[in-house]
């Protein structure tokens, strides 16, 4: 019997690219565009080493996904 895979083998690629581009775009949002009025306890912008860290991992995990997609 044939097992049907969402998306064939690359899957877990396909996956890791959705996560780390969001992760790296969420973040430079974060950056570039803070919110207006922040609600009481909440920080006027993100830290901004904190967030360029997660984007950074979120792009190399982004640009790792895209290599083993395109390598196959």
């Amino acid at each position: 019997m044939m097992v049907f895979m969402l998306l064939g083998d690359d899957l877990l690629a396909w996956l890791v690219l959705a996560l780390g581009g969001a992760l790296f775009v969420g973040n430079l949002l974060a950056l570039l565009k803070p919110p207006p009025r922040p609600k009481s306890g909440e920080l006027s912008r993100a830290p901004t080493g904190r967030t360029l860290l997660m984007a950074l991992i979120g792009g190399v995990a982004a640009l790792w996904a895209i290599g083993s997609l395109v390598s196959k």
